[in-house]
């Protein structure tokens, strides 16, 4: 038997969620949160390339607070099983050997539930190595779930033991501590976001969010393409610092965005009767790297006519008129792939692997923040304020009892 948090269909809490948890996030620590710390068997393993891990740590990321918030849209519902445990950054420790790995290999997890790890054939997107686009996330001997951590077969990082398959396994190199290999998952993922947003040579770019997400990004966009000036917006003082030794040209406040990429492209604001100033012109490419409406409509607004905005937040609803009539291309960003077409064949995992090793991501491993599970209310409450406190990850260590 073993610890687990584990998330459960309640459609009051769900609903209490929704409605308070924006205003009140402690709600979501409390009453309303549909998580509770169980006891439960541990993981069986008895298909080939499949292994058993021990958590040693598991991030708490945004998506995972917007399932307990009610936030989450209803169209994930098809895509998860529940009760699952949730914890989809992981780093743990192989119990079992898995085939070319030996038991004891320390690994971080590609959450990704591909065709691979659910035993059937291949899909197309698989197959040429886009595996965050996989079709067949419902079907194959695991129950439906679009990424461990959604999945009530698999586990997840926020349980003492898990289930991986070989194929979402990485090996973390010698020297890296596991609060640097905890990054590297949605380091990835922001590896993904900045490949995605196809930036030509010295484009302007926006970046909607100084959270993890958007810091990431802010790195990778820096390492991995010729953007030009890189703009971040940010709420937090303590951001600016952070923003910029990761790579950004300026960082602006959300009530000044607009005026400052109007300033530095020549762009014109214009104001509507009702509603929210935008430009004719602006940046190349915007990111939203937070999903909420005001972040959206901020990199809506702020993209010249025929740029593009990626969505690498997990999107809220916005007012779209400014896609329609400025012909902005909006790309979706999710999770990572095994092989990106723009990082010359490798993959995600490979190409953040080699950013975590940077100096300033090793130094913002030192603030990671990490709570036994029987401290889940108090982690969900760091977690929710995070970008306030200065805290770029906050995980769970099951290990731990303090």
């Amino acid at each position: 038997m073993m610890l687990a948090l584990e998330m459960f269909r309640s459609l009051p809490r769900h609903a209490a969620g929704r409605v308070v948890g924006g205003r009140m996030p402690g709600v979501l620590s409390g009453f309303a949160a549909p998580l509770r710390l169980v006891t439960i068997d541990e993981p069986r393993v008895d298909r080939p390339g499949w292994a058993r891990l021990r958590t040693r740590l598991s991030g708490i990321c945004g998506s995972d607070l917007g399932a307990l918030s009610g936030r989450t849209s209803l169209y994930f519902s098809a895509v998860v099983s529940m009760p699952f445990v949730p914890g989809h950054e992981v780093v743990a420790e192989l119990l079992d050997d898995c085939e070319d790995l030996p038991a004891g290999t320390r690994v971080t997890v590609d959450p990704v539930l591909t065709c691979a790890a659910r035993g059937v054939d291949s899909c197309g997107a698989c197959a040429a190595g886009a595996t965050n686009r996989c079709s067949r996330i419902t079907v194959g001997h695991l129950a439906p779930g679009l990424q461990t951590g959604f999945c009530k077969d698999t586990g997840g990082g926020w349980g003492q033991q898990l289930a991986a398959h070989r194929s979402q396994l990485h090996v973390v190199p010698e020297g890296y501590s596991d609060e640097q290999a905890i990054l590297i998952e949605p380091v990835a993922c922001a590896v993904h976001t900045a490949l995605s947003a196809r930036v030509g040579d010295n484009d302007r770019v926006l970046v909607s969010g100084a959270g993890s997400v958007g810091l990431f990004t802010t790195l990778a966009l820096r390492q991995l393409t010729p953007a030009g000036e890189i703009t971040v917006v940010a709420k937090h003082t303590h951001q600016r610092e952070l923003a910029l030794d990761l790579g950004a040209t300026e960082v602006v406040t959300p009530g000044e965005v607009l005026r400052r990429v109007r300033r530095s492209t020549g762009a014109f604001q214009v104001k509507p009767e009702y509603g929210s100033p935008y430009l004719l012109g602006g940046v190349d490419v915007a990111v939203d790297a937070v999903g909420s409406k005001q972040s959206l409509e901020t990199a809506l607004h702020a993209t010249r006519a025929g740029g593009r905005v990626v969505l690498s937040g997990m999107p809220a609803g916005a007012d779209l008129s400014a896609a329609w009539f400025r012909e902005l291309e909006v790309v979706g960003s999710y999770a990572s792939a095994q092989r990106e077409p723009r990082g010359e064949g490798r993959g995600a995992f490979d190409l953040a692997t080699g950013l975590v090793a940077a100096d300033p991501v090793a130094q913002l491993a030192k603030t990671v923040a990490s709570y036994p599970l029987h401290r889940w209310r108090e982690a969900l409450d760091h977690a929710h304020s995070a970008g306030r406190l200065g805290t770029v990850k906050v995980a769970f260590d099951p290990r731990s009892s303090r």
